[in-house]
């Protein structure tokens, strides 16, 4: 499909949506048009008679509900604010080499420029038209750029669309790279500036607005029905122009990429592999190291920085991906940014929005942290909180502590604690005194029921009994802890957190254009199995022996995440051994390598 086959199939498409568009209104408009022919019939003496004015009279106040009717959905339709996608806008003042290297690139495709420019955190580069009134200037003490400073833009209705580029793009790719993947989307502005395409759009997007304002909760009854009335409506237009609309966008996309093959083709090949990279990359750093920190309540500040270390660690280790470390050399994209750092900050911040629902700035409860102190600041906390929090539920458990250990005689905080409490050969021990493993039981523990069965029952059912009841109370422990938190992103996040500089004025919402009760919007991952958390907590209280009797240290990998250094080496092998532990009661392997390594599980160790 050629150029002008796809605008041509794309226009084609844009007319049937709008024909659609021009049926509903003249459905509405036909009660109205009767009613005004019995009414003229009537004053002309056409159409007199009992019958007549009995129609009249019953068609008339039906014509008028009907317009108010269809003049309440157009209302809705027309100011129902379509939804924006969370971004980061950057002015030409922040960054005018990248705004000259798109207008460049839009000369070259022959299309209109983009109005704007704006990046977003994820690996995707889009146009979106931003030409509604919702869309217009923001207050006056909001800012709209990330680098100016500080002086606030009041920006007009864009005509074209705005382009929206992945951050990580900035970071990773080459200049030439990152001017061969935007030449497609460039390419977009050209079919998306012709009247019949904007004007399908325009239709469609404000149903789609619609049906969200009839979705939304917390309304009055009265309102409730009347917008029951106006969802209705939209969807069934929705419904009817779905399929041409969905065709129309194939055609401007058909249209767009034919446009860019002559822009940078070859070129093009080999960055579409840098885009496939920089995806793994961005998403092995946002689940392995971001995700960590956020639950503490800390946000890395440099994110997208952290993709070009963790994807030249994998080209170090992969040898599929040598020859990428070789471009490394040539100038990045973010050199096109006058202030990266600040973007970068920025863009992290509304990261750990997205994906993780944080505050919309920082605070003693959400604060930003440096690749250098993540460590210390981010893991060697996080192993002693959830080691803390291990031994409260073993105290609440009533479970003794090891033999032999010199902590107090309510349980001390021993690796030695909870390996005789989940190995087999204590439950026989047990029996044989003829016991119970819960003889001596707290007052809290009195109080609290027995965990109930839950969805975590199949995911433990490889388990050992005790390795069961310890990972179902985790599981409750952590659930109350989350359920008392303040709204914050974690109610463990130290008191005393380093200062950082904090982002530009600018906000990455300016505008205020998406709902922060939705958030998160794209969660990475659903909530750990209990099965998940015992190993993480059984792995944190380890690490914390080795960093307390055997001189470890809390390291990062750009790769895996949190990782324990012994001898400025990562340690390796402990998850097969943990599981052990869980699955099967067996605490052979796991004690032989805590003594290749030199830790001692009977020390006591330093909690959080």
């Amino acid at each position: 499909m050629g150029v002008e086959a796809g605008a041509q199939a794309a226009r084609s498409r844009a007319l049937v949506v709008l024909r659609i568009r021009s049926r509903a209104l003249a459905v509405a408009l036909l009660p109205a048009a009767v009613a005004v022919i019995l009414l003229a019939g009537a004053a002309t003496g056409r159409l007199v008679g009992p019958g007549w004015d009995a129609v009249r009279w019953t068609l008339t106040p039906v014509a008028v509900l009907v317009l108010l009717a269809a003049a309440g959905v157009a209302l809705v339709v027309a100011r129902a604010r379509p939804a924006m996608s969370p971004t980061i806008p950057i002015n030409e003042e922040a960054a005018p080499d990248l705004y000259r290297m798109v207008r460049d690139l839009a000369d070259r495709l022959d299309v209109p420029a983009p109005s704007a420019i704006a990046l977003t955190p994820d690996c995707d580069s889009w146009l979106e038209d931003r030409t509604h009134r919702a869309h217009g200037p923001p207050p006056a003490e909001e800012h709209d750029d990330i680098a100016g400073g500080g002086r606030p833009t009041h920006r007009r209705h864009p005509v074209a669309p705005v382009l929206v580029i992945g951050s990580p793009f900035l970071w990773w790719m080459r200049v030439g790279e990152l001017r061969a993947v935007l030449a497609p989307v460039v390419a977009g502005t050209g079919p998306s500036a012709h009247p019949d395409i904007a004007a399908a759009r325009r239709f469609v997007r404000g149903l789609d607005a619609a049906v969200a304002v009839a979705s939304a909760p917390h309304r009055g009854r009265v309102s409730r029905a009347g917008l029951a009335g106006v969802g209705w409506v939209a969807r069934l237009l929705l419904r009817s122009c779905r399929v041409h609309a969905a065709e129309m966008e194939r055609g401007v996309a058909a249209a767009a990429a034919e446009r860019a093959q002559a822009v940078d083709y070859g070129l093009r090949i080999v960055a579409q592999e840098q885009v496939g990279l920089a995806y793994a990359g961005w998403d092995r750093l946002l689940t392995r190291v971001a995700l960590p920190a956020w639950r503490m309540g800390r946000w890395p500040s440099r994110l997208d920085a952290g993709v070009v270390a963790a994807l030249t660690e994998l080209s170090r280790r992969d040898r599929l991906a040598e020859g990428f470390a070789s471009r490394l050399g040539e100038r990045p994209a973010c050199d096109l940014l006058e202030e990266p750092g600040a973007v970068d900050e920025a863009a992290s911040l509304l990261a750990a929005r997205l994906f993780h629902g944080g505050p919309a700035g920082p605070g003693p409860d959400w604060s930003p942290v440096g690749w250098s102190e993540y460590p210390e600041e981010v893991v060697d906390r996080k192993w002693r909180v959830d080691a803390a929090r291990l031994h409260r539920v073993l105290d609440a458990m009533g479970v003794r502590p090891a033999l032999g250990s010199t902590a107090p005689n309510t349980g001390g905080p021993t690796l030695s604690r909870v390996l005789d409490h989940l190995t087999d050969r204590a439950d026989r021990l047990t029996d044989q005194a003829g016991e119970t493993p819960f003889t001596t039981r707290s007052p809290e523990l009195s109080r609290s029921p027995e965990p109930p069965p839950n969805d975590d029952e199949e995911d433990l059912s490889g388990t050992t009994p005790r390795s069961a009841t310890l990972a179902a109370r985790l599981s409750a422990e952590l659930s109350r802890e989350e359920a008392t938190a303040t709204p914050s992103p974690s109610a463990t996040a130290p008191s005393t957190a380093p200062s950082s500089t904090a982002p530009s004025p600018a906000t990455p919402d300016p505008a205020a254009l998406w709902d922060d009760r939705t958030l998160p919007l794209f969660p990475l991952q659903p909530p750990r199995t209990a099965r998940e958390l015992l190993a993480d907590h059984l792995t944190a209280m380890i690490c914390c022996a080795a960093m307390d009797t055997a001189g470890a240290t809390p390291g990062l990998d750009w790769l895996d995440g949190p990782t324990l250094l012994h001898n400025g080496e990562r340690t390796a092998d402990l998850a097969p051994k943990v599981l052990t532990l869980i699955e099967d009661g067996d605490s052979t392997p796991l004690r032989a390598w805590l003594a290749e390594l030199g830790i001692r599980p009977e020390k006591p160790v330093r909690l959080g």
